[in-house]
């Protein structure tokens, strides 16, 4: 009998852990912000963000447009890539091999409910793993940006630019 049970186990096992793989949590300094807003609107919201904080729409992907181009229906999605010239100079100068971060990503998902979340990493943790001061201090000014882009997206009322 309780061989049986270490059978049943053992079968059970690798289907456990590969649910809770496709349920994994977002990676630590992830900003997830849920919102009372539909996909849309959150997305529309968000551009306006980007444009009233001075910052540049440089990349955009969507699974779900790419899925509804081919007749299929999937969950909202949507991926920004947001960055300014200024900061691009700034950052090459300080290390080249950091240009692959740029630009930093807004990321903004339908749920189940019709709401849509948005998600981002701070540009701080983006940055850290090259331990470099010049692009530390960078990050933290973008962190300052990019709190505020997500504060105006997610607020409720009307959109207007956050300052200080």
């Amino acid at each position: 009998m309780i061989m049986n049970r270490f059978k049943i186990f053992g079968l059970l096992l690798p289907l456990l852990l590969l649910s809770a793989g496709s349920q994994a949590a977002p990676l630590q300094s992830t900003e997830v912000i849920p919102t009372g807003y539909g996909f849309t609107e959150l997305t529309s919201r968000l551009r306006q963000a980007i444009t009233d904080n001075k910052m540049g729409l440089v990349t955009q992907a969507s699974a779900s447009r790419g899925a509804a181009s081919r007749g299929i229906k999937i969950p909202g999605n949507i991926v920004l890539g947001v960055y300014r010239n200024d900061f691009a100079v700034r950052m090459l100068k300080a290390s080249v091999a950091s240009g692959i971060e740029a630009p930093i990503r807004f990321y903004v998902t339908e749920n189940p409910d019709g709401t849509a979340t948005l998600s981002y990493r701070t540009p701080s943790t983006v940055f850290v793993p090259y331990k470099n001061d010049d692009l530390d201090q960078m990050a933290r000014e973008l962190d300052i940006i990019f709190t505020r882009i997500a504060t105006q997206a997610t607020r409720t009322g009307p959109q207007a630019p956050v300052r200080e």
